[in-house]
């Protein structure tokens, strides 16, 4: 088969990426035989009782309702988009991406299901089902973050190869990470979509957990919108301020506003310094020398 004509069906720019680090499969007995192991397009029709599922799937979540429409799709349609395996041995596979299409094929009534067999360590069986989860852009914020932690911490990336990997910047790797700072309740709250990402990074700028969580509470009871969120952290941050209201300036106002986002942007508590002539300075500060290489590459992306 001429290589050129070749062509990966639905992958993301990560996932191929990882896709390509293993181009052969050693050679195993098999009641089918399979010509073409070799090649991402080499598809095989296999048992759907031949395929165990993934057991690094970060997904936690399936929507019942919507699992069983794409059953329903899928008795129409067929299988639009085949699945990705990896070969154990005879007759026997593991599921790298495509949990969704196989639960809903067995709901379908399909005795076999397309499939893409590829040769993976268990590593690469981790990035390639978090990354293909994560490129299609429907796991929650937490799942997200669990994903990008565990491809950092269980795969050994850092948060620049990382943001090489989900095309995405270093600091929205870190802003997702963050989240997991928060304590559970809010986690929960955020994977259960009660409050918005954008709620929870205006929380994750307190360092204390009881005030995050009286915070939350009265973010849930009274239902803030995100900008009255970090108005509120902002006064939280800065009580002095809070105690100044009939003394705004305008400009002010901007500042604080300005020292909100550098926080959100650095992942540190930036400080904002400024005089009436608003002459003043900006602090950053870091715990360890780690955290320095983190703030000095951020500001890299500003170049």
């Amino acid at each position: 088969m001429n290589n050129t004509n070749k062509k990966r069906v639905g992958l993301g720019r990560g996932l191929g990426a990882l896709l390509q680090d293993s181009d052969s499969v050693n050679s195993r007995p098999s009641a089918t035989p399979l010509s073409a192991l070799e090649h991402i397009s080499s598809m095989n029709e296999i048992n759907v009782n031949f395929i165990e599922t993934n057991p690094f799937q970060p997904r936690t979540h399936f929507d019942e309702e919507s699992l069983q429409e794409l059953a329903e799709s899928i008795r129409i349609q067929g299988i639009i988009q085949p699945i990705t395996v990896r070969q154990l041995g005879r007759d026997q596979y593991q599921l790298i991406s495509g949990e969704r299409r196989l639960q809903a094929s067995k709901r379908a009534g399909l005795t076999h299901i397309p499939a893409y067999v590829r040769t993976a360590n268990d590593q690469q069986m981790l990035e390639m089902a978090l990354i293909e989860n994560i490129q299609r852009e429907n796991l929650n914020a937490i799942e997200i973050a669990l994903s990008y932690q565990r491809l950092i911490s269980e795969c050994n990336l850092r948060q620049e190869e990382l943001g090489d990997r989900v095309g995405k910047n270093r600091t929205t790797v870190n802003n997702y990470i963050r989240l997991l700072k928060l304590p559970p309740v809010i986690q929960a709250s955020l994977r259960d979509n009660k409050i918005s990402m954008g709620h929870a990074r205006a929380i994750i700028n307190i360092d204390d957990v009881d005030t995050q969580l009286s915070l939350f509470k009265r973010i849930v009871d009274e239902d803030w919108s995100v900008r009255r969120v970090e108005e509120e952290v902002r006064k939280i941050q800065n009580p002095e301020l809070a105690d100044a209201q009939t003394k705004k300036v305008p400009l002010k106002q901007e500042i604080r506003s300005i020292q909100f986002r550098l926080s959100s942007f650095f992942g540190s508590k930036v400080s904002i310094k400024s005089d009436e002539k608003d002459k003043g300075e900006i602090r950053i500060p870091f715990t360890n020398q780690e955290d320095l290489e983190r703030i000095i590459s951020t500001l890299g992306e500003l170049s």
